[in-house]
């Protein structure tokens, strides 16, 4: 049975332009988009229609498993929580990043990290989740065993994508100790002592493990087809190494210098809508906006808030930095195309129907009204 859905009187953002008109899906998939209203189907009142957003990388579903300190939530509960979330953010698909080798500043284990995994894959076969979910596993490559815990979740078939990352203090994100002592003796209630014998653990465990299990992670996704992303590379060698290992996408470099070569090599390159958002990066790292103003940016995640997609894509379009539908593909088109996922991204004929209905008034953050995946409405 053909099931087909109208919505007309609506800004529909394309992959370049934005008309107003008319949208017609069929069977989940978008069969046609044309100017001018029609008397039958959904009024949208002037309502922006975009495509549904394709995060990458975010790390909010821990907030829902570990919402207080030794309080844990039932794996399948703080799941749908978490998607909830995510599909009234305008998120269709998304990437929930899983860490893979634990370094000391966090409670989860790798037992429940695998046990995450199993609940999205069965949540997901079982037509649980109003998202679709795919898994990113962020590979702490400084950690002895992240070989041993990636060969227990390679075999998931929601892995799609990982990062390889080395947190410890001296590399990438934390060239500056003093940065990193603002982060972890904070956040980990460390005495003076205690921090330093923290550190030097760690950055004895980055030169014994890092290069190694890099390799060795780069080789296994190869062999899975599994996407490979760097991770807070900061200098024109660290690009190097990415290149050399087949890495397709550049999360989060920190400095301009990585970014723009980066992107020369071919990359995607990833950064935090909340930088965006917030005007810059919350560590004192290179700013999203100067990347986008210097042709080194090509998509945006929500890091570790999920409405940050939707919200940065409409204010930089608002304070005219770059056009609405440029501003939308870094939230769809583009995450998609990294991805792989060939079928969504855009407002087209023939592709899926993930559709967002987005209400804006001036001066205040753009509102989701409603959210739709493959034509059924999820939100």
């Amino acid at each position: 049975m053909t099931s087909e859905l109208i919505f007309t009187n609506a800004r529909i953002v394309l992959f370049d332009e934005i008309i107003e008109g008319t949208l017609k899906i069929r069977d989940g998939n978008i069969a046609d988009i044309s100017s001018g209203s029609c008397r039958t189907g959904e009024d949208c009142a002037g309502d922006v229609l975009i495509p549904g957003c394709v995060e990458l990388h975010t790390d909010h579903l821990e907030t829902h498993l570990h919402p207080r300190p030794k309080v844990r939530w039932n794996m399948d509960a703080a799941l749908q929580a978490h998607d909830g979330q995510i599909a009234t953010s305008g998120i269709t698909t998304v990437f929930d990043a899983l860490r893979v080798g634990l370094e000391g500043d966090t409670e989860f284990g790798s037992q429940e990290m695998s046990a995450m995994a199993d609940a999205i894959a069965s949540a997901s076969a079982d037509g649980r989740l109003r998202a679709e979910h795919f898994i990113h596993l962020r590979c702490e490559v400084s950690v002895s065993d992240v070989v041993d815990h990636f060969d227990a979740l390679r075999g998931n078939n929601r892995v799609r994508l990982a990062s390889l990352m080395d947190h410890a203090p001296g590399q990438r994100q934390f060239v500056s100790l003093e940065a990193y002592r603002i982060y972890y003796q904070g956040k980990k209630k460390l005495s003076d002592i205690e921090f330093t014998a923290f550190s030097e653990r760690r950055i004895a465990e980055s030169a014994a493990n890092s290069e190694r299990n890099r390799q060795l992670l780069a080789d296994r996704c190869r062999a899975a087809g599994i996407s490979i992303a760097s991770h807070d590379d900061a200098t024109r060698e660290h690009v190097e190494e990415s290149v050399s290992l087949g890495v397709a996408l550049a999360e989060f470099p920190t400095t301009s210098e990585a970014a723009t070569l980066s992107r020369e090599a071919g990359l995607h390159v990833l950064m935090g809508a909340p930088n965006v958002v917030r005007g810059g990066s919350h560590s004192g790292n290179v700013s999203a906006i100067d990347l986008l103003h210097a042709g080194a940016l090509d998509i945006l995640s929500s890091d570790y808030v999920p409405f940050s997609l939707v919200q940065a894509a409409f204010l930089l379009a608002e304070r005219a930095d770059i056009s609405l539908p440029h501003a939308i593909r870094l939230i769809s088109a583009n995450p998609a195309e990294a991805a792989g996922l060939s079928d969504r991204g855009r407002i087209e004929i023939g592709r899926r129907a993930d559709l967002a209905r987005v209400q804006t008034v001036g001066g205040r953050p753009p509102r989701v009204c409603s959210v739709w995946r493959e034509g059924v409405r999820v939100a």
